[in-house]
This record gives C-alpha cells, sequence and structure tokens, in this order.
C-alpha cells in the first residue's frame, strides 16, 4: 500500500564552517524547536542507464528517521515534487514498480548511489503551535554503488514547506537565509548532485544541441510529445485530474506530426506507428469523452430553473451515465501495464534513437515547416467551405466535425513550426485554437443532443416526464446555430494571420 503527499521544498548550500540566523526572526515565526539529529540511510535505485534520473524521479529506500520506507519523487514543478511512499521491504512494491514502468520497461532497477547523512532538524512553528516548514541541516556522504566507483561530502540546508503551508512562506525564510550569506543550492536533489560528483559521465541524460535544420525542429517537437506521453503515464496512473487527457493530446499532436511532415520524416516509418498511436488515444478516450458529456449535461441542468425540471431527471442522468462507462481506472492501468503500449513506447524510442528523416530534412526551417503548415491550412479552409454550403442538418454537422479533425492539425502543424517561425507561428496557433474551439463546441452540442434524446425515449417508456429533457435539446440546438453564425467571422481572423505568417515566413 502507498500513499502520497505533495512535497515542496528548497535546498541551500552550506559549510562546516555555516551557523544559521535566528529563525525566530522569520516573518511569521513564533518558536524554532530544535529537533535533534537523526541518521539516515538511503539507497537510490535506477537503471544501469539512470532512466529515472534523466526524467528527474528518484527512487530510494531508506532507513532511519520516522519516514523509513521506500520513497518515489515524481517532479511536478521547480521545488516541488509529489513523493509516494510505500513500507519498508527488501525487495521494490509493486505500486511504485508500475509508477516507473514507462520508464524503465524492462530494464532491471538496481543500487546506484548510497547516501548517509546526518539530520539536524528544526521545526519553524507559528503563533498557534502549528509547524510552518521543517529545516535541516543535513552533513552528506555519497558513495557511488553502479559504474564506477567513488565517492563526495557535502552540507546543505533543506527547507520543506509544511502540508498545507502557504508557499509564499519559503521566500520568507530564504530572506532571512540569504541575508546570511547562505545561497540555493545549484543541484534540484542529493541524487543529483552526488551523480555529478561522482559518476563517470556526470548528468545523466545528455545535452541537447541547438535546432538549425527542419529535421532538427520536427524532431524536438516530436520528442517531446514522446516525453510527455512517457512523463503522463504515472499520474494516469494515480488517477489525477486531467492526465489522461494530456496524454491523449500529446499522441494526438504526435501523429498530427506524421501526417502533417511526411515530407520530412517518411512515412513508410511513421505510418505504422501512427495507427498505434490511433488506437492509443482511442483507448484513452472512451471514458473522457462521457466525463466531457457528462459535465456538460450536469451543466446544463444546473443552469435550468426549478420550475423547468420535472420528474427524476438527476437520478436518470446518473444512472445512464454510470451504465455508459466502463470502469475506467482499472482499465487503463491495465493498458498502459500491456504489451501493446509498452512496445509502442519502445518504437518511439527507437524512432529517435534512429529517426527516419528524408532529404527534405536538411533543408531550411523557415521553408519546409512553413509550406507543409499552409497545406493543412488549406484543407481546413476546403472542408469549412464546403461544410457552410450545405444546408442545417445532419450532413453539415458531418461536415463540421470534418472540420473540426482539420482545424486541429492545422493548429497542431502551426505549433510544431512555432519554435522556428516565431510570432507569425504563433498567432497562427491563437486563432486557430479559436477556430477549433468554435467547432469543439458545435460538435459537443451533436453529441449532448444524441445524448438528450435517448435519455428523453427512457424517460417516456420508464413513464416519466420527457419535457426536461427537450428543454435541453433545444439550449443545445440553438449553442450549435449560434456556434455556427460564430464560425465565419473566427474563421476570418484565422485567415489572415496565416496571410501574415506566410510573408512573413
Amino acid at each position: 500500500m502507498a500513499d502520497s503527499k505533495r512535497e515542496i521544498e528548497r535546498k541551500y548550500e552550506a559549510t562546516d564552517a555555516t551557523r544559521l540566523p535566528d529563525l525566530s526572526r522569520v516573518a511569521g515565526v513564533a518558536a524554532v524547536d530544535h529537533r535533534g539529529v537523526s541518521e539516515l540511510d538511503a539507497v537510490y535505485y535506477d537503471t544501469q542507464d539512470l532512466r529515472l534520473a534523466a526524467g528527474h524521479l528518484t527512487l530510494r529506500r531508506r532507513t532511519g528517521g520516522d519516514d523509513a520506507g521506500w520513497h518515489l519523487k515524481l517532479p511536478v514543478a521547480t521545488g516541488v515534487r509529489d513523493e509516494i511512499r510505500a513500507p519498508l521491504s527488501d525487495t521494490l512494491p509493486p505500486a511504485l514498480a508500475g509508477l516507473i514502468r514507462s520508464r524503465v520497461r524492462d530494464a532491471a532497477v538496481v543500487p546506484v548511489v548510497r547516501l548517509r547523512s546526518a539530520r539536524d532538524v528544526h521545526h519553524l512553528n507559528g503563533p498557534d503551535g502549528a509547524l510552518l516548514a521543517e529545516l535541516s541541516v543535513d552533513e552528506v556522504r555519497a558513495e557511488l554503488l553502479h559504474g564506477g566507483s567513488g565517492s563526495t561530502a557535502w552540507t546543505e540546508i533543506e527547507v520543506e514547506l509544511a502540508d498545507d503551508g502557504d508557499p509564499s512562506f519559503l521566500d520568507a525564510v530564504e530572506l532571512r537565509l540569504r541575508k546570511a550569506g547562505i545561497r540555493p543550492s545549484a543541484a534540484p536533489s542529493k541524487l543529483a548532485r552526488a551523480l555529478a560528483e561522482t559518476a563517470p559521465n556526470g548528468k545523466p541524460g545528455g545535452k541537447r544541441t541547438a535546432p538549425h535544420t527542419a529535421g532538427d525542429h520536427l524532431l524536438a517537437y516530436v520528442r517531446d510529445q514522446i516525453e510527455t506521453i512517457v512523463a503522463l503515464d504515472p499520474a494516469v496512473r494515480r488517477g489525477l485530474p486531467d492526465s489522461v487527457h494530456r496524454m491523449r493530446i500529446a499522441t494526438r499532436r504526435l501523429r498530427s506530426a506524421f501526417r502533417t511532415y511526411r515530407g520530412i520524416l517518411a512515412p513508410t516509418v511513421t505510418g505504422p506507428v501512427a495507427e498505434e498511436l490511433r488506437w492509443l488515444a482511442a483507448e484513452l478516450g472512451v471514458d473522457r469523452d462521457q466525463e466531457v458529456l457528462d459535465e456538460r449535461l450536469r451543466t446544463r441542468l444546473d443552469g435550468l430553473p426549478r420550475t423547468l425540471v420535472l420528474g427524476p431527471v438527476r437520478g436518470r442522468l446518473r444512472i445512464w451515465s454510470v451504465a455508459r462507462r466502463s470502469g475506467s481506472h482499472r482499465r487503463i492501468v491495465a493498458l498502459l501495464d500491456g504489451s501493446r503500449y509498452l512496445t509502442l513506447l519502445g518504437t518511439l524510442d527507437a524512432l529517435l534513437a534512429a529517426p527516419p528523416l528524408l532529404p527534405a530534412a536538411a533543408s531550411p526551417p523557415g521553408k519546409a515547416l512553413p509550406r507543409a503548415a499552409r497545406k493543412e491550412h488549406r484543407r481546413l479552409t476546403h472542408r469549412l467551405a464546403h461544410a457552410l454550403e450545405l444546408p442545417p442538418g445532419p450532413e453539415r454537422d458531418l461536415a463540421l466535425h470534418a472540420a473540426r479533425k482539420a482545424a486541429k492539425r492545422a493548429r497542431y502543424a502551426a505549433e510544431a513550426a512555432r519554435p522556428a517561425l516565431g510570432k507569425p507561428a504563433r498567432k497562427s496557433v491563437r486563432r486557430l485554437k479559436a477556430v477549433q474551439g468554435v467547432l469543439g463546441d458545435h460538435h459537443d452540442s451533436v453529441v449532448a443532443r444524441e445524448a438528450l434524446r435517448a435519455l428523453a425515449v427512457q424517460a417516456h417508456l420508464a413513464g416519466e416526464p420527457s419535457f426536461t429533457w427537450g428543454v435541453l435539446y433545444g439550449q443545445e440546438k440553438e449553442t450549435a446555430a449560434a456556434r455556427e453564425r460564430e464560425l465565419p467571422g473566427v474563421w476570418a481572423k484565422a485567415s489572415r494571420a496565416e496571410i501574415r505568417a506566410a510573408r512573413e515566413g
């Protein structure tokens, strides 16, 4: 069984001669409680090629102190990590093994560094005696256990915010420390410093070179999407909000890049990969689409006056929603543990290791990338023009849905070109996002009307009033009509942005 906590901390350089300032003078601190010194012994685990460290994850087995056990730390933002804890055991707990699977795959996890620390702990307490932060002075001795031999030692100060504390309190502590001449540490973690000072190759992961050609820029974009998929895997497994949606978007962006820039990356190689990405996006979307629809219908229902809500509407909506869900989280975790998904990750790694670049990849980015992006823009133009020529009805709805897909591809194409093309591409992305938003709301309204009609039929057959479902259906129909009226103006702005981008490119 594993539990988690949000860890917000800052680290500072120190030496044996460093003396802490009077911490009771930090704004908000009423008392400083010296808790004494504890001996900590932690062994850090990773693959032989340090895949966890390259992704800024740390996995350790620690004894000593009041939190002995296995700890996995996942990056959230600078100075913020989620720490997943599991009880002390001789082997890696399955709950933590799953959270690192997207990075380690089938590779063995072995001890790489041992850190032994003498930790001198001080509690900074507020006027009511509540803990504000824990400040510790750590005397660290590091020993390399794998990939060579080496050792190092240093002293550092670590300030960790109390659970649910105000992050601005750390600013007040830092101000006091800086006045005493104490400066922030250059290393993001103890493990990172230990590896930098003892490992033969220093920092894991290697340096990225600045992109120059069209192929360089496209591969940088592709690499970012692959890293996003891998990095979001633990969040999806933990069921964190929006994680499934974000992973699905990364798969779509990657697939779109393969399709749009087929003149740069050989489609004979990327085509089969794109099909696997389509499969992954579809699997991730099973419950995400239902979640979006549920939220839309609930919001509509909450906005109705009570006098228009007739019958057991909320209960029927809840039953309908539960029946359409697939038992989601457990199914998705099984998907991420499956051989097909892990094979896909390996295929993406292989693609980056030996990218199937075509001759056009060597051309300047200012030519090849805009050319492909403009092609997607023209595709969107044709689909929108076709859709708007059709009379209102199902055929037009389908055509607008096709235009929505084209808008996504055009937007993603502009995103991939943005680092190379700068401001014109940024404007194009913003305008295309607006077009996609209008088309997306229109499509959501079409899907909602189909659901509302089904709910009305169920209510009628059960002898319940169907009036409320009809009211909601009417609202959605008017929403779709409003989006269709709005679309030409939004599209005109996007077209002007594209023309400017073409001229400046």
